[in-house]
């Protein structure tokens, strides 16, 4: 990898890495789908696994797949090309969520949501078929603050995401090796060597979650006067104490 000398590569590299200990993330036969969506994360997480896979002292393999959801213009063939340059093969599996979107959406449903689902649902069956256990997905750590912000401000319960978690059919584990990296970091290295990112092609693009992006511009205001901000709440989120909390499941008043 021509990046793999680059101080940025292998602070993310790094951070992958100790993420990858922390939890027991990868271990020996592993066969893990990457998914990749062609924007900045998942190509950056692609490259970051394969880069400490070549080093690994466990043996496991990596088969990068993505999902065309059917929206017309979307270009799974730049994603396939950037990845033939780096000899990687991509698995690009076919689906109508389009017209399943517009068939079924029902008013006042999240078109976005829905759409994340039906993705989702694809890359497990297409896993089963390729005979993978796990499922890594490019979330980092400024996603996972945003998700406990949202599940606090507008869900009410104290939740973010998990780095390891069985998958509700039973069958993968989805894994997020990138909870300690950093999302600047991530558009820098984008940017620095000019992924190819590519659109999703859905006809919401560009609307976006709002509340996700007001939590985002929080987490931004906040860290300007606090720079540790980001490393306080992911702390927070590993040292959960029940006792100063009101959940009576959790403890007996």
């Amino acid at each position: 990898m021509f990046f793999s000398n680059d101080p940025l590569f292998r602070r993310i590299k790094r951070s992958t890495g100790r993420a990858i200990g922390d939890f027991n993330l990868i271990e020996e036969g592993d066969r893990i789908a990457i998914g990749i969506s062609g924007g900045k994360d998942s190509y950056t997480l692609l490259h970051a696994l394969e880069a400490l896979r070549r080093k690994a002292p466990i043996r496991y393999e990596l088969i990068p797949v993505t999902i065309d959801a059917g929206f017309p213009g979307f270009r799974s063939d730049v994603i396939k090309g950037h990845l033939q340059e780096h000899n990687l093969d991509l698995q690009v599996e076919m689906t109508d969520c389009h017209g399943i979107i517009e068939q079924k959406l029902r008013p006042g449903t999240s078109f976005c949501a829905f759409c994340a689902r039906l993705r989702r649902g694809a890359l497990y069956s297409l896993a089963d078929r390729l005979n993978c256990n796990k499922l890594a997905l490019g979330h980092h750590l400024d996603d996972f603050i945003e998700t406990l912000l949202l599940n606090q401000f507008y869900i009410g319960r104290l939740a973010a995401m998990s780095p390891k978690l069985l998958a509700d059919n039973g069958r993968h584990t989805v894994i997020r090796p990138m909870v300690y990296v950093e999302e600047s970091d991530i558009s820098s290295f984008s940017q620095r060597y000019e992924l190819p990112v590519v659109d999703c092609s859905c006809p919401m693009a560009g609307q976006g979650d709002l509340k996700r992006q007001r939590m985002k511009e929080l987490v931004n205001e906040l860290a300007a006067e606090n720079p540790h901000l980001r490393g306080s709440i992911l702390h927070a989120m590993g040292r959960v104490e029940p006792r100063h909390l009101l959940d009576r499941t959790l403890k007996q008043f």
